[in-house]
């Protein structure tokens, strides 16, 4: 069995390859159970255990099973961790031997970016040259460079709540030759962005539908619980709506919290990622339409990550 490094994992993938990658794993017909929430308890502080399987069609020629395990505790920003940790186990899916186990914050970091660009690729304007990235935390570097895979994006602004934590990304896309930077005007620059994506911990809305313009994208990834959200109801209710899964709906944030509350329903969701591979619900409209994606992570995105990250390894 092999063990997997992020370096190992940023070795493996580029983001052309994996946005194909996981097109191709949403038009295919692989299992995927629902993913379980497991309360941790610990005295003053909320923790959970997340497990997320997914395995390759009876058919497939190669199978595959895999699951990632995830811990969240809410409280590492005290100790100066990250509060998402995890490590993804790949199998043999004809056999059950396990093949590796891999950085699961990485592997999550490559999967997410890579769905958020693959739902651009089909809903965002194709000239979209404008990008908002709302958040600045180990994500962000990711979305921007995800997002430059499928649009002709030549300026890329970064808002943070710390300031200094913007700066901070736009010196790391430097060090790859991307050009970004830092601001402080969150609403001015979302007002004129064409795509906006969001990847932060907030509990009260930090986007508001009254500032997207005609033929904005909006791109949700940060709020997976019931007591996070980044946009507001009006948002939803100015934009066309698609979610990565049914798990968006009851579970995450956003789209979740307004249903529960009543000032969105179930039913004006326009479809599914898969539904978008499928050709099942039409892409990008011209005529001014707002488009909306919202993520709350899909573990058939963990195991198409996984094992492209296996097919690429270099040789023992």
């Amino acid at each position: 069995m092999r063990l997997f490094t992020p370096a190992d994992i940023d070795a493996a993938l580029n983001f052309p390859g994996l946005i194909e990658t996981l097109a191709e794993a949403f038009r295919g017909d692989a299992i995927v159970p629902p993913r379980t929430h497991h309360p941790i308890e610990r005295p003053g502080e909320d923790a959970i255990l997340l497990i997320m399987p997914a395995w390759s069609a009876p058919d497939s020629p190669t199978p595959y099973v895999g699951t990632k395990i995830v811990s969240v505790f809410f409280g590492n920003g005290a100790r100066n961790l990250p509060g998402v940790m995890g490590a993804y186990l790949l199998m043999n899916g004809a056999t059950g031997e396990p093949l590796a186990v891999m950085d699961g914050n990485r592997l999550t970091l490559w999967r997410t970016a890579a769905a958020s660009a693959l739902a651009a690729r089909f809903l965002a304007n194709p000239t979209a040259s404008k990008m908002l990235m709302v958040g600045a935390g180990a994500l962000a570097p990711f979305l921007i460079k995800a997002h430059r895979a499928v649009r002709p994006l030549t300026d890329i602004a970064i808002w943070a709540r710390r300031p200094e934590a913007a700066e901070a990304v736009v010196a790391q896309l430097a060090g790859d030759g991307i050009a970004a930077r830092a601001v402080t005007d969150l609403e001015g620059e979302a007002r004129t962005a064409d795509i906006i994506s969001c990847a932060t911990n907030a509990s009260e809305p930090l986007i508001h539908g009254r500032w997207l313009k005609r033929d904005a994208h909006l791109d949700l990834i940060g709020a997976f619980t019931m007591q996070m959200r980044e946009a507001d109801a009006d948002a939803l209710d100015r934009a066309r709506v698609i979610v990565d899964s049914a798990k968006a709906i009851d579970e995450g944030g956003d789209v979740a919290i307004a249903i529960a509350e009543g000032s969105y329903s179930a039913d004006r969701i326009a479809g599914t990622l898969a539904d978008l591979c499928h050709g099942r619900v039409a892409g990008h409209a011209e005529g001014g339409e707002i488009t909306l994606f919202k993520s709350v992570g899909v573990s058939l995105e963990d195991l198409a990550a996984a094992i492209a990250v296996w097919d690429n390894r270099p040789a023992a």
